[in-house]
């Protein structure tokens, strides 16, 4: 078969840019030398090992544990196509969380900066990420979440109401509920409806790209994943132009910004922004306020169903709310949500356990060296978080599920269930309050039983119940 010209062309394009690619790869197995582990199979590495454990009940820890026995507390690999090297221990989570100096910056992969875009709050560093969190926290401030408490509290019942008589898969259920909550705060969009099923659609997508390989062609997780967010700029692009004409107008986060940073408003242009960082930072607000909630609230209620004895603690602590107000009403208060400290002890052992974000990727923006090894400028360096979960020596027996663990006041940087330092989750309190206000009402009205026991996991960067976790519901 004869080629074309511009056929030639993109074949010598192609094998220029191979040849490019794998001199750097080259370069940077050089320079790791020193650094104990393996880098496995040219080009995949450990990927397929990698992947194959990802969905395993333990998850990750398994591929970790074994390089770990082999090779120490930090090792190299080779995995997703990206030269990385796992560290562990609050030494390292001190120093690759703390923020100082600018050290490290955010190590999103490719396809995460592609989805969420240029000017995402994920994508952005030093500065410009200070001063863009500060523009966009309003909907997960304290004062926001006292302004939506109700309508949270509104919303919780109606989820559960639904559950009677039917198998329930706990985890389409949590995600149902938050992100109808985290929608309706930032845009006021009603939780049910043709709009959000809609939006719905293409946010599952849109989740399911950031983890996948960044390949854009019909038919692949990433190139739906795009298409996805292409469809839900445009309902944001729609969205926006009715607020700016005052042809719908809303008292939340999308007004307020839309409002506030309008061409003829302020004359400080540092305190604008443009639609499109409008669009990137609300899908990053949306994917704050919905992936990691969704799978705490589902592991939560898991473990609860699993431990009987912790379950009827829990619900001691609730009934005794319940019963201790003036009225009748089923409606939480502030107050009473902010005076749950056994229900947060839960709530911490769930992250501790499920370890949900099993590690956090960040890139050395400098040289520097820790725990003997030197660390090159631009090496991806992952904080190997389930490890520390699961070390005996801070969480005696850490595969029992023991909220009394949290009792005391562990040592700063060992339990990373929000993450921390000046990239700890920006949802963390949104989450907190989802959460008790839904068991509030789930342990103190039902009782369910798990349909399935299987352990597996999702092979997603969220861990997650690959069953969903399917159970029966009953009243008390």
């Amino acid at each position: 078969m004869d080629l074309s010209g511009p056929q030639i062309f993109a074949l010598l394009f192609i094998l220029i840019i191979s040849v490019l690619l794998w001199l750097q790869s080259w370069k940077s197995k050089m320079e790791m030398r020193k650094i104990p582990g393996n880098l496995g199979w040219p080009l995949i590495g450990e990927t397929i090992s990698f992947v194959s454990e990802f969905s395993s009940p333990s998850g990750i820890y398994s591929f970790i544990r074994k390089r770990q026995h082999s090779y120490g507390r930090v090792f190299k690999t080779n995995i997703l196509g990206r030269f990385t090297i796992f560290m562990t221990g609050r030494e390292a989570s001190r120093f690759l969380l703390s923020g100082k100096d600018g050290v490290v910056s955010l190590n999103l992969t490719y396809a995460g900066k592609q989805v969420l875009g240029p000017t995402s709050l994920l994508t952005t560093a030093g500065e410009e990420h200070k001063h863009l969190r500060r523009l966009i926290g309003e909907p997960l401030s304290i004062e926001s979440l006292k302004k939506n408490f109700q309508f949270i509290n509104n919303r919780a019942i109606h989820t559960l109401d639904g559950w009677i008589g039917r198998r329930v898969l706990v985890l389409e259920e949590a995600s149902t509920f938050t992100l109808g909550v985290i929608t309706n705060m930032i845009m006021s969009l009603e939780p049910t409806g043709e709009e959000q099923e809609k939006f719905r659609t293409n946010f599952k997508l849109i989740s399911s790209t950031l983890a996948s390989l960044p390949v854009n062609i019909p038919g692949t997780t990433f190139h739906r994943g795009i298409q996805a967010r292409n469809r839900m700029y445009s309902m944001l692009d729609l969205m926006i132009s009715r607020r700016r004409n005052e042809e719908d107008v809303h008292n939340d986060f999308l007004q307020s910004l839309v409002r506030k940073h309008s061409k003829h408003d302020a004359d400080d242009d540092s305190e604008k922004l443009t639609d499109a960082q409008l669009k990137d930072n609300i899908l990053t607000l949306l994917i704050a306020g919905h992936d990691t909630t969704t799978a705490a609230l589902t592991w939560i209620i898991k473990f609860l169903g699993e431990n009987p004895e912790v379950l009827q603690n829990i619900r001691e602590e609730h009934m005794r709310i319940r019963n201790a107000r003036e009225s009748n009403s089923s409606h939480l208060t502030w107050s009473e949500v902010n005076n749950m400290p056994y229900t947060n002890k839960v709530l911490s052992e769930t992250l501790r356990k499920a370890t949900i974000l099993p590690w956090f990727s960040r890139k050395a923006a400098q040289d520097f060296t820790i725990d003997g090894y030197a660390i090159k400028k631009d090496w991806g360096v992952n904080l190997d978080v389930v490890s520390m979960h699961h070390d005996p020596y801070v969480f005696p027996d850490p595969e029992k599920f023991d909220p009394s663990r949290f009792d005391v006041m562990l040592k700063p940087y060992s339990f990373l269930g929000f993450g921390y330092g000046p990239r700890m989750c920006p949802g963390m309190h949104l989450a907190k309050l989802e959460i008790c206000i839904f068991i509030h009402h789930l342990i103190c009205r039902y009782k369910w039983k798990s349909l399935d026991e299987d352990d597996a996991l999702h092979p997603t960067v969220v861990r997650m119940p690959r069953n969903k976790y399917p159970i029966t519901v009953e009243p008390l």
